[in-house]
């Protein structure tokens, strides 16, 4: 019998969901990338000191040095697999036992946001995707979520669904051909009604849907990053495991927020044509929203400006409801992006301060 499939009259569950007993600051990590080819042959330096065991940055340009703690820090020797099972396992084992958690990549473009969470297929090797020592946080979730159902006993099932938010419009990554979508508040937090929701049995199944809906994201060639996403996107896992026992039917729910911001851009460094400015714009507006989202809810501001931007809604309880989060802020060590790097690990540290 497959479990994925067998299903009870609802009216015999009993349906719980876990609730912490005090707030919990969201956890911020920061990775360093490599200097890359194209800062190497700009003749930039590295200003960026990383002490992953502290936790600590230090930034030194010029006169000007500056230190910065967090949760976790990790340097340009870092592999995706450190990342995976340091930072984003325990919060994938909380999901599973019934939390829902946000891990959103947040940086400038060309940091590798993308990367660490989407990371990329070897195709000239015979790994899979998940085993790939390029694989990402989202597909290295997908296979310790199944490895970890496959070895319970209880029933349970699985749905993820793909959004993208492109120059402030909602689109379904699993079905494009779908009109724009629109966000609602409700009193469990902000929703999309018809975005899709896709019943999966294994991590092929979600491994192909990624496939196709990766392809759907808009993305362009730009100076500073050759396959520049030009949008937020936010793929969801949700599970639903039931438990039996002579008492009742337990059901635990956990869902898992995976988001790829896509990166603050300086159009000057950038090169982009038209378009692109316009997609920078849009970009760039969203994301100083939730910059400003994060200084209300630092300075404990009674006004906090989540409806000014369709991000900040999707992010509401990810930042300020009850959401485990973790943002991880990916920056470069290269000198001429030096006032970009500050300005990341200036809203990270400030939002190390918001409790949920």
């Amino acid at each position: 019998m497959n479990r994925n499939s067998k299903r009870r009259n609802p009216s015999n569950r009993s349906q719980t969901t876990k609730s912490r007993k005090c707030q919990e600051n969201i956890r911020v990590v920061v990775r360093c990338r490599p200097i890359n080819k194209n800062e190497n042959k700009l003749k930039m330096k590295p200003i960026v000191n990383c002490d992953g065991s502290e936790g600590l940055i230090n930034i030194n340009h010029g006169a000007v040095t500056k230190n910065f703690q967090f949760d976790r820090v990790y340097g340009p020797e870092s592999s995706q697999r450190d990342i995976y099972h340091e930072t984003v396992t325990p919060i994938v084992e909380e999901v599973l036992s019934g939390y829902n958690c946000t891990i959103f990549a947040y940086g400038q473009t060309g940091t590798g946001k993308t990367y660490t969470m989407e990371g990329i297929r070897d195709t000239e090797s015979s790994s899979s995707w998940d085993s790939s020592r390029h694989a990402g946080i989202i597909t290295r979730s997908v296979k310790h979520i199944f490895e970890h159902l496959k070895r319970s006993e209880y029933e349970y099932s699985v749905k993820v669904s793909h959004l993208e938010l492109y120059k402030e419009e909602l689109l379904d990554l699993l079905n494009p051909g779908v009109e724009e979508l629109r966000l609602y508040d409700d009193p469990k937090g902000t929703i999309v009604p018809n975005l899709m929701e896709l019943a999966v049995e294994n991590p092929e199944e979600i491994y192909s849907v990624l496939e196709e809906s990766w392809d759907q994201r808009k993305t362009t060639e730009t100076d500073m990053n050759h396959q520049s996403s030009r949008s937020h996107c936010i793929f969801t896992i949700t599970i639903h495991i039931k438990e039996s026992s002579p008492s009742g039917d337990l059901v635990r729910i956990g869902k898992l927020n995976l988001v790829d911001l896509a990166g603050s851009e300086n159009v000057g460094k950038s090169g982009v044509g038209a378009i692109g400015k316009y997609e920078a714009g849009k970009i760039n507006k969203s994301l100083l929203t939730l910059g400003r989202v994060i200084n209300a809810l630092t300075d404990n501001s009674g006004h906090v400006p989540y409806r000014e931007s369709k991000l900040t809604r999707l992010l509401q309880e990810s930042l300020g409801g009850k959401t485990k989060t973790c943002i991880i802020a990916t920056i470069t060590p290269a000198s001429g992006y030096f006032e970009e790097t500050i300005s990341t690990l200036d809203y990270a540290f400030r939002a190390k301060n918001i409790k949920n």
